[in-house]
């Protein structure tokens, strides 16, 4: 059975830390999502290790807010086995959700925590109602739109949709197929869609300043 959507929209801040964590919260996040040391696309963020999630949690909690942690990267094969224990070891901490991309951590995180909440990140590039369908049969709880929608493509999608729809409003232009993270990997050695890449426009700057 489908979750009603939400009578109102969901204020929904990143926390890099546990002080960027406490002040979303009182600054009035409805919700706050974070990223592990392993597995979020947020690599140079101070991050959480599982006993800050754990505390975390409860934090958010105790101000009634929710609270999400990312494992949005695109997985090699040489992390699936560790990607496996660490959604088993999340899924025992209690958070309100897990945000996922691939659809191979999406199936591992339904075998290994199937009472936490999954949504889909936005580097699964979703782009219209019938994807947001078809994630919807697998048993996915929210979907964040691509981000180079529009507001009238994403009101479409919201009114065909039967579970909740997440959109960007503030944040850096990252497209998960687009050719600017691939630039990063082959300009930078930062690779792409694992939480390391960078902008071009970044480097540009730099060698001027240099």
């Amino acid at each position: 059975m489908l979750s009603p959507k939400p009578d109102k929209v969901e204020l929904l801040a990143p926390a890099g830390n546990f002080e960027k964590l406490e002040i979303a919260i009182h600054y009035g996040a409805d919700a706050v999502y974070l990223g592990g040391k392993e597995f979020s696309l947020r690599n140079f963020s101070g991050n959480f290790s599982l006993e800050e999630i754990k505390q975390a949690v409860a934090y958010a909690h105790g101000h009634d807010v929710k609270l999400y942690v990312t494992v949005n990267i695109y997985a090699r094969n040489d992390q699936q086995p560790f990607i496996a224990a660490y959604l088993e070891q999340l899924g025992a901490l209690g958070p309100d959700g897990v945000i996922v991309a691939d659809p191979g951590v999406f199936m591992t995180a339904r075998e290994r925590m199937p009472h936490i909440p999954l949504h889909l990140s936005t580097q699964a590039n979703s782009t219209n109602y019938k994807t947001v369908e078809f994630w919807q049969r697998l048993g996915i709880r929210r979907v964040n739109m691509a981000r180079e929608l529009t507001l009238a493509e994403i009101k479409a999608i919201a009114e065909q949709a039967q579970i909740e729809v997440e959109a960007f409003v503030h944040g850096a232009m990252c497209i998960a197929y687009s050719g600017r993270c691939l630039l990063s990997s082959f300009m930078a050695n930062r690779h792409s869609n694992r939480g390391m890449c960078t902008h071009p426009c970044r480097w540009k700057y730099a060698l001027v300043e240099e």
